[in-house]
């Protein structure tokens, strides 16, 4: 990542806001998925084909999250736009393990505040529980502007953590061609990994299971006759 004009700067942190809030609270587009996040933020980066292999990459890991109710889980969608501003620009095998880590690491630390993020509302709801009582639609209206307002400000701050991140490892940390390449081969299989994990969990036992080994059969058989 080398340095990048103010707007593209902006413009990378207001996509990472609205992929933060698509989430859970507003729209939920699907565009907080891994693979739309990192092909969006390659092309503002100039450099499309890395966000689109960094985005395969975090699908991978996203694969294994089902967010819903009180379940925790990381958000890939702005460390997705970190690790994207990591790897443009830069040979995939070089620059892939080193990016997908930085994201890893801003993902954490965005299931934290997701966890924040719902004490925070949970606090709201209690300062207004009488007016809800009551039915007052304005205390209604209030709570969801600040539920959004206060998870716009959570994706902002996330993703300008992440590109700061970014920022400091393409300047301060530089990786020899083995030890990147090595890398780049760990993140690549505990994605695989996870992504398996996943899909053998929601395949669970009976039939499901046995389509899905069907399916992996098929797939490695045609990978090798290609």
């Amino acid at each position: 990542m080398s340095s990048l004009p103010l707007m593209t700067l902006v413009t990378l942190l207001v996509w990472g806001t609205l992929v933060g809030l698509d989430l859970v609270t507003v729209a939920q587009s699907m565009i907080a998925r891994p693979f739309v996040a990192g092909t969006v933020s390659g092309i503002l980066l100039g450099d499309p084909v890395a966000g689109l292999r960094v985005g395969v990459l975090f699908e991978l890991f996203a694969l294994d999250v089902l967010p819903v109710g009180a379940a925790r889980y990381p958000d890939y969608g702005p460390a997705t736009i970190a690790a994207v501003a990591v790897a443009a620009g830069s040979p995939w095998e070089l620059s892939l393990g080193l990016s997908g880590t930085i994201g890893l690491l801003v993902a954490v630390l965005g299931g934290w505040s997701l966890q924040l993020l719902r004490r925070m509302n949970a606090r709201a709801i209690q300062r207004r529980a009488a007016a809800l009582a009551a039915g007052e639609s304005s205390a209604i209206r209030l709570l969801q502007y600040g539920g959004v307002a206060r998870d716009a400000l959570r994706s902002a701050l996330l993703t300008a953590v992440g590109l700061a991140a970014a920022s400091l490892t393409a300047t301060f940390l530089h990786l020899d061609r083995p030890t990147a390449v090595t890398l780049t081969v760990v993140l690549v299989s505990c994605g695989l990994a996870a992504a398996l994990g996943g899909a053998i969990r929601s395949a669970g036992r009976g039939p499901r299971l046995v389509w899905l080994g069907a399916g992996l059969v098929l797939g490695l058989i045609l990978a090798i006759l290609r």
